[in-house]
């Protein structure tokens, strides 16, 4: 789902509310009205708005009441910073994912299996819970969840850190081109792996092409950047 459609439908408090509480069970109209103090009809029109942005569905029980639950598994993150503003969402990747592939990222967790009824614990990076819980292993899986939660938090951590960092040295690039915006910083760091094309600049900046020309334009008159039959590219400076 765009993240501009999600933040506008995510905007409204109740629109939240209804979904922290769907979060922990799944509820009919009359509970979520009660548990809100929003009235049943305003409920409903909440509800299908979250039903047409997909993030909500409903089953019928026996007694043809109709429960709502949450259907997608999404996260949705928005920057706001002095050098950027955005907003994306992302489905999560395959429990399967080997996150050791990551360059730049690096986790020590638990791979659990069940052999014989009994829970066994192995290095490894997979974060997927065995299929069949028994009694015994209940422990076991309150644990697993804890230290998905540790590691949930120093990712959140990770993440400040690196915003953090990002403004310093962006901050120090523009500063060091002459510049009082951060879109000639942006524009080095898209040209630092290799030498790219004005139209591919223009794509990865989200900028008109035209001003990316006339800002690398500036850059080669102060010797920061060249253009080769390649692209552009930064200069040994």
């Amino acid at each position: 789902m765009d993240a501009g459609a999600l933040l506008d439908i995510l905007g409204n408090e109740n629109r939240r509310r209804i979904l922290r509480l769907l979060s922990r069970k799944p509820c009919y109209v009359t509970e979520i009205s009660e548990h809100l103090g929003v009235s049943p009809k305003a409920v409903i029109d909440h509800l299908r708005k979250l039903e047409e942005a997909g993030l909500v569905e409903s089953r019928t029980d026996d007694k043809r009441r109709k429960y709502f639950h949450i259907a997608e598994n999404l996260r949705l993150e928005v920057t706001v910073a002095p050098y950027a503003f955005g907003m994306k969402s992302a489905y999560p990747a395959s429990p399967n994912l080997d996150i050791s592939t990551c360059q730049h990222l690096s986790l020590e967790t638990h791979e659990l299996t069940v052999e014989a009824g009994t829970v066994r614990q192995n290095g490894g990076t997979a974060l997927e819970p065995p299929p069949d819980v028994e009694p015994g292993e209940i422990a076991t899986l309150a644990s697993y969840l804890d230290e998905l939660d540790d590691i949930e938090r120093e990712l959140s951590l990770a993440q400040r850190w690196v915003q953090g960092r990002i403004s310093t040295v962006l901050e120090r690039l523009a500063d060091a081109v002459d510049d009082d915006s951060f879109l000639d910083a942006e524009i080095l760091a898209t040209i630092a792996g290799e030498e790219r094309d004005t139209e591919t600049i223009s794509d990865e900046v989200d900028v008109p092409p035209s001003l990316v020309e006339e800002r690398l334009q500036r850059l080669a008159d102060v010797g920061v950047v060249n253009r080769s039959e390649a692209g552009w590219g930064l200069t040994d400076r």
